[in-house]
């Protein structure tokens, strides 16, 4: 069988150190077999959550725009890794309105009691840097991400963190940093 990884870049600019860790990720889950898709939150045309609970009487969005050819990928997916550079404590404002259009699944899920996206064996994973050291520079993103997963009905099997990473391309300069995400992939493909 063959594991179906989607890495979710959720950074604004191309080509910076989420989306060099994230691409190491992905190397390594396609390195040991799994068929990784790619999901461009900076390109993806959508809007944030409208708060309109259209959605809770059917599970379903109302809203019509790039997030309606999302929600299959996200069921058709084993593995998630949703990458983010933290701004101001937390994730960016796309991935943030990504995560927020998940109220679809949480009401699917909480509220109707209907089955979710795709039960079972499902892990989610979280990737990050960040230019400041502070102690708890991840902690809020962190928390939203467990439970953006656990929306998606996958666990959440881990994360890469990395402080003090600045400029855009600086996580190559951290020793190993792209090695570990590749080798993580990896791990994480036999995993989901």
């Amino acid at each position: 069988m063959i594991i179906k990884i989607l890495g979710i870049y959720g950074s604004p600019r191309k080509g910076g150190n989420t989306d060099m860790l994230l691409d190491s990720f992905l190397a390594g889950c396609a390195e040991v077999g799994a068929d990784v898709r790619r999901l461009y939150l900076r390109e993806l045309d959508f809007g944030p959550c409208a708060g309109c609970e259209g959605c809770s009487a059917t599970g379903e969005c109302v809203m019509y725009d790039g997030m309606k050819g999302v929600y299959p990928l996200l069921a058709d997916s084993v593995g998630i890794v949703l990458a983010s550079p933290i701004f101001f404590y937390g994730v960016t404002a796309q991935a943030k309105a990504f995560i927020d259009r998940m109220q679809p699944l949480y009401v699917r899920k909480y509220v109707l009691g209907k089955k979710g996206l795709n039960p079972g064996k499902r892990k989610g994973f979280f990737i990050s840097a960040g230019a400041t050291g502070g102690e708890r520079l991840f902690d809020g993103a962190c928390l939203t991400m467990k439970y953006f997963y656990d929306a998606l009905d996958a666990g959440y099997a881990g994360d890469i963190l990395h402080r003090g990473v600045e400029g855009k391309g600086g996580v190559a300069d951290v020793e190993g940093a792209l090695n570990k995400a590749f080798e993580k992939g990896k791990w994480f493909a036999a995993l989901a």
